[in-house]
Parts: structure tokens; C-alpha cells; sequence
């Protein structure tokens, strides 16, 4: 079982319920409040992997691209 509480420790952003969370190759989102839904994002916002469906994934999205400046990457170039 995963730990919310130290995810949402580690997690870079939390907007809305949702940690993200910068990695090597992109980031992770995980829904705190349903930990069975997560994804990974590259830096451009491609979405990579994920086990939400397509509406939690626009939601996600959405967030990721107003919320990029606070995760400080510097290679990122939304679309």
C-alpha cells in the first residue's frame, strides 16, 4: 500500500488532490485521494504512462500546464 502522506511529502506540487512529482525522464502525478490512479508525464506534457481515464487525464493535463512553473523545469516547452 502506498504512503499518501509521504508522497505528499516528496511531491514537488500538490494542485487539487494531485502530487506531482519531478523524475529523470519527466514527472509523476498520483490522485491522492484514489492512489490506484496515477501518471507519468514527460516534460512536454506527453503523456507516457497512465491508470486514469481520459477525462481525469485532461484534468491532469490542465493542471500540469498551469502548474509547470512550479516545478521548476527547465526544458519544458508546453504545447
Amino acid at each position: 500500500m502506498i504512503d499518501i502522506l509521504n508522497v505528499a511529502d516528496d511531491a514537488d506540487v500538490i494542485i487539487n488532490g494531485y502530487a506531482f512529482k519531478r523524475k529523470e525522464n519527466g514527472v509523476s502525478v498520483l490522485n491522492l485521494n484514489n492512489p490506484d490512479k496515477a501518471s507519468f508525464l514527460s516534460y512536454t506534457g506527453e503523456i507516457l504512462e497512465t491508470t486514469m481515464d481520459d477525462i481525469e487525464l485532461s484534468i491532469v493535463h490542465d493542471y500540469f500546464q498551469r502548474g509547470v512553473k512550479y516545478l521548476e523545469v527547465q526544458d519544458a516547452e508546453i504545447l
